[in-house]
């Protein structure tokens, strides 16, 4: 496979991961800095074992890290460049939200 092709298989399936409501909240809430699950399910809404459940696919696929301290585990963002990605995602949307808002392809 050609590394173009490659690459933008990859993108589509980050854009993938990213398109879950629940993996895309937690990303968000941890744009914010570290936070332990209690924390995230507070902040989400999600119940702690899906919360869980998301942030291992999270960090399986290189987008989470964890951190050990005490009885607690801390969940941050690997790379900064994701809250900056979803910033900007959300600045788009802003720009562009009556177009999503009347798109029914994407339901």
């Amino acid at each position: 496979m050609p590394a173009k092709a490659h690459t933008t298989n990859l993108n589509c399936k980050f854009f993938r991961g990213l398109g879950d409501r629940s993996r895309l909240s937690i990303l968000e809430a941890l744009c914010d800095g570290p936070m332990t699950v209690s924390e995230l399910v507070e902040k989400t809404g999600l119940t702690q074992p899906n919360a869980s459940n998301h942030l291992a696919c999270l960090r399986e696929c290189g987008l989470v890290i964890s951190n050990s301290q005490g009885r607690f585990v801390w969940y941050q963002l690997k790379d900064g460049r994701i809250a900056s990605l979803l910033q900007l995602a959300s600045e788009i949307t802003i720009d562009t939200a009556e177009g999503i808002d009347e798109c029914t392809r994407y339901e």
